[in-house]
């Protein structure tokens, strides 16, 4: 098979080529409930750290959260206001915020104040918005950015004063280590939906940076999932949870009720593939059942 730079596609033939053997003998029904920094919530599939939804739609953002609030799922945010992470907290949505590897350090420990003082349940940064394509510091919508240090995200996770601090973005054992090192309490293994070309797909190395870690903190996983045998085949192989964007952004237009929907057919869709393969709850997940193909 020929493959071209694109790695969202590499992503997509890595997901189909994960194949998943049944087990009925002594099978239950199962749940699909997710215990997360303490707190319970209906399901493994979580929305993505999306921003500019109001491009979709000018409530954007705020249906976003309201469909996660439906479906019992977590939430997560990128980039936006203050007062429109406020209005999002406000909707009842358990929120992770993730901020830019901003330039100025001065700017990230103020949105973190903000964060933890609007009540999100998490925080944390998205490491891969460090650089540009031409090897320069990347500049977001006229912000720079800076590539962090280990020490760096160290002060970051002190900021956050107790609420758990995410790194965005993780796509090797090497970063990873340094996240675990910093005090970081989660992990996004990401490439950003292509930020570089030929990346690794994000669940390829999943289990090799949970080894690595020792599974002391969850590990979660985003780019290109769209099904909830996708999501399936990632925590199998050791996510906690999957972050769902691009493939739910078509609904927004029709409210959050059409995205919590798709949120709902998601978990379904998950719970009939644990039942077909012997799975009563997501800590009972077994890789064994995954067998790969010829990628």
């Amino acid at each position: 098979m020929q493959y071209t730079s694109d790695s969202d596609k590499i992503t997509r033939d890595y997901f189909d080529s994960l194949l998943v053997e049944t087990r009925y003998v002594d099978a239950v029904a199962p749940s699909t409930r997710m215990t997360l920094f303490g707190e319970t919530f209906h399901t493994p599939v979580m929305t993505a750290a999306l921003s500019h939804l109001n491009n979709t739609r000018h409530d954007g953002m705020t249906v976003y959260a309201q469909a996660a609030q439906l479906s019992g799922a977590v939430h997560w945010v990128g980039m936006g206001s203050e007062s429109e992470l406020e209005e999002i907290v406000a909707t009842g949505a358990r929120t992770i915020k993730i901020i830019k590897p901003h330039a100025d350090n001065q700017v990230v420990f103020r949105k973190i104040e903000h964060a933890v003082k609007a009540g999100c349940m998490a925080v944390g940064m998205d490491i891969d918005h460090a650089f540009n394509s031409e090897g320069g510091y990347d500049n977001v919508f006229g912000l720079p950015m800076k590539a962090k240090t280990t020490e760096e995200l160290a002060d970051f996770v002190q900021a956050a004063e107790g609420v758990p601090f995410i790194v965005k973005g993780v796509l090797s054992v090497h970063d990873a280590e340094k996240c675990l090192k910093a005090g970081c309490a989660g992990m996004v293994v990401s490439h950003h939906h292509g930020m570089i070309q030929y990346a690794v797909p994000p669940l390829m190395v999943v289990q090799d940076i949970l080894s690595a870690t020792g599974g002391s903190v969850p590990v979660f996983v985003d780019c290109g999932i769209e099904s909830g045998m996708d999501a399936y085949k990632c925590l199998t192989l050791g996510a906690k949870a999957v972050s769902v964007g691009r493939h739910l952004m078509p609904l927004l237009k029709e409210g959050a009720e059409s995205v919590a929907r798709r949120i709902d057919q998601m978990t379904a869709e998950l719970a009939g593939v644990m039942a077909r393969t012997g799975v009563g709850t997501l800590e009972e997940m077994d890789a064994s059942v995954i067998h790969r193909r010829a990628f």
